[in-house]
């Protein structure tokens, strides 16, 4: 695995309970130590709104992997684990995109991927992956609240972003939800 420095940007946390897989992204943005946007949205629909994709790392990069990886889903017919190795590929190997520095979460209704530039497409063993500054605080916060409660996936989403925003400088409070249904 090629080493990829932090990423100092955000934080997004996918869970997935009963039939239910909840997006959560806070909203701050910075620019160094400089918290330049508070709203900004970091979960986006894709492919006919049958999959959710959050991406942590420069909004520049974040819209063209998107962008990119959208246009997979176009070609596999919405095959998610299809598009996501032919994206890893693509981001590892292409001149410009390998030179990106992000992670993205996507998902499906039955499949949750982490998907990143150095060829990895991987699936959690758990029902919660966070990624971005925060997003082991989140994803810690999540399987706890997985094991040891009967909140719903996005209860469970909102409640471990919070959380991270108490510990993570380059998270914030402002939460966006996206809900997808099985």
């Amino acid at each position: 695995m090629t080493y990829q420095p932090a990423i100092h940007a955000t934080t997004v946390l996918a869970v997935r309970r009963e039939g239910q897989t909840a997006f959560a992204a806070d909203g701050q943005v910075t620019f160094g130590d400089v918290v330049m946007k508070h709203t900004a949205r970091k979960v986006r629909w894709l492919y006919q709104n049958r999959v959710l994709a959050g991406i942590a790392g420069a909004a520049a990069d974040a819209q063209a992997l998107m962008d990119r990886f959208e246009s997979k889903l176009e070609a596999s017919g919405g095959n998610l684990r299809r598009a996501a190795v032919e994206f890893a590929k693509d981001w590892r190997t292409d001149r410009v995109l390998r030179h990106l520095n992000a992670l993205m979460i996507v998902a499906d209704a039955d499949t949750m991927l982490v998907v990143s530039g150095d060829g990895n497409v991987l699936e959690p063993d758990e029902g919660a992956v966070g990624i971005g500054s925060g997003g082991a605080y989140a994803q810690a916060a999540a399987v706890a609240l997985l094991k040891h409660t009967s909140l719903s996936a996005r209860e469970i989403a909102e409640e471990a972003l919070r959380i991270a925003a108490k510990l993570c400088i380059y998270t914030n409070e402002h939460i966006t939800v996206e809900v997808l249904e099985r």
